[in-house]
């Protein structure tokens, strides 16, 4: 239909434009630091360049730069001889260093930690936005309840094996309040911290510790999860908690004459309670066969209504939707940095401890990184300024590691020369950041393999259709 295909053309140019904004954003903000503290300190700035490569666009500037964007969106630099010799990766420069002044120590460092500073002053204005209009959540991820504990779950291999949540006795209304000693206070913490969790029983089983309150209890609960899915990761097979609120009723409906409102809350049906969504399609489901009753809460009161269909209607008969079952948190900005910090820094532990099972496998190349940007645009501006700030954070921290080519590995450069003063000899870095650029560029390579198997794997995955409406509002 024409106003289909417009709504998804329109959907797509969005998501690019946002692609656009936020990520290229993101790298500009951070080669902007870089420019602004080497302007600002004397430093002999050659080139600013978005992406690698050759260029797309260029303008050699009344100031001497040479503004470009080039083809390759890995990043972006900004060439400045006096500081480094990274020719390999930005171009050859055609200033004569020897000619140019001397740089300081002090210097040195502002530049190369400008461009990380930058980004967190970016990722704090936007957070500042999202503190404004709220950062969306499902309200199943708002939750640390258990809803449902399952009794299987598949392995690697797909084979359904009984689930670690069930064996270790995880029950229905346990209230999950701390993994590994850490608090959690939502479903993400917990999906978080049992995926980065590295503990092992004596016998040589993966084992997380949960901190569950039960009642008055409070209990220390060992699990021992499994690596589930294509992903590899801990694992340990329950539903949490959802609010099943009604969105739209449509008018002279089985549901709108049955009395159900916009903002019911459904809590049990057949007097069974009902805290997920797909246990609520298949209690729904059965109305085609017989009436059922169905529990809300609407206020402070709980209402029962009875429910049937005509014979031979169709279960879209009820007229009846969800709500998107999205709740908004308003996280200080303050919040939101040290959250996205924490989360990186986890990260970076679990992929350098060996008793993890995190690997390079799990982390996002430009590729992976392009591609979730697509996916929270459509799915609003809140997404993707969520995103946006995550990715910022970890810009920020990745590129002060002192890993040569990375702006942290020229601060450890500049230190070691510092410290034995004198600077290191010149091959000695040329060879470093040689053999790191090709490990840096192969890892990428490696990681945007899992990254197109994940996106190809997202594609072919065809989400369940809950009941009991046909559209989610």
């Amino acid at each position: 239909m024409p106003s289909d295909l417009l709504s998804s053309l329109f959907s797509n140019l969005w998501a690019v434009f946002m692609v656009i904004l936020l990520f290229g954003g993101s790298i500009f903000v951070h080669e902007l630091g870089h420019f602004l503290a080497a302007r600002r300190r004397g430093v002999h700035v050659e080139r600013f360049s978005i992406g690698f490569g050759p260029a797309i666009w260029s303008h050699r500037g009344k100031d001497g730069v040479d503004y470009r964007i080039s083809w390759l969106p890995l990043g972006g630099y900004v060439l400045l001889p006096q500081l480094a010799d990274l020719g390999p990766i930005e171009g050859e420069s055609t200033a004569e260093v020897s000619k140019l002044p001397p740089v300081s120590y002090s210097t040195r460092m502002l530049v190369f930690v400008a461009g990380a500073t930058f980004n967190i002053l970016f990722a704090f204005a936007l957070a500042c936005i999202v503190w404004v209009i709220g950062q969306p959540v499902a309200s199943e991820m708002s939750s640390t309840t258990v809803a449902e504990v399952l009794p299987t779950l598949p392995n690697t291999d797909g084979v359904a094996v009984p689930s670690p949540a069930s064996k270790a006795g995880l029950k229905p209304g346990d209230k999950i309040v701390g993994v590994d000693g850490s608090p959690v206070a939502n479903f993400n913490d917990i999906v978080e911290r049992l995926a980065l969790s590295s503990g092992w029983t004596s016998g040589g089983e993966r084992e997380t510790i949960f901190r569950i309150e039960r009642g008055p209890e409070t209990i220390e609960l060992p699990i021992q999860p499994i690596l589930s899915s294509s992903e590899k990761l801990r694992m340990i097979g329950f539903v949490p908690e959802a609010k099943l609120v009604i969105g739209a009723v449509t008018e002279g409906s089985v549901a709108a004459r049955a009395g159900l409102k916009p903002e019911d809350q459904i809590v049990a049906v057949d007097g069974k309670p009902v805290l997920t969504r797909m246990r609520l399609s298949e209690a729904v489901r059965q109305i085609v066969d017989r009436p059922v009753s169905l529990t809300v809460r609407r206020g402070a009161e709980r209402v029962t209504f009875d429910l049937s269909l005509p014979k031979d209607a169709k279960i879209t008969a009820l007229g009846l939707s969800l709500r998107d079952g999205v709740i908004y948190a308003h996280p200080t900005p303050f919040a939101q940095i040290g959250r996205s910090l924490s989360t990186t820094l986890r990260t970076l532990g679990a992929l350098i401890n060996p008793r993890s099972d995190i690997g390079l496998s799990h982390l996002s190349g430009p590729i992976g990184i392009i591609s979730n940007f697509v996916d929270v645009s459509r799915a609003g501006l809140p997404f993707a300024l969520w995103f946006t700030i995550l990715v910022n954070v970890n810009l920020a921290v990745m590129n002060l590691l002192p890993v040569p080519v990375l702006d942290g590995g020229q601060m450890l450069f500049a230190t070691i020369g510092r410290l034995r003063g004198r600077p290191l000899p010149v091959n000695f870095i040329m060879t470093a950041q040689s053999v790191f650029l090709v490990l840096l560029f192969s890892m990428m390579l490696y990681v945007s393999v899992f990254d197109v198997r994940r996106i190809r794997d997202a594609r072919s995955e065809r989400p369940e259709t809950p009941a009991p409406a046909q559209s989610e509002k």
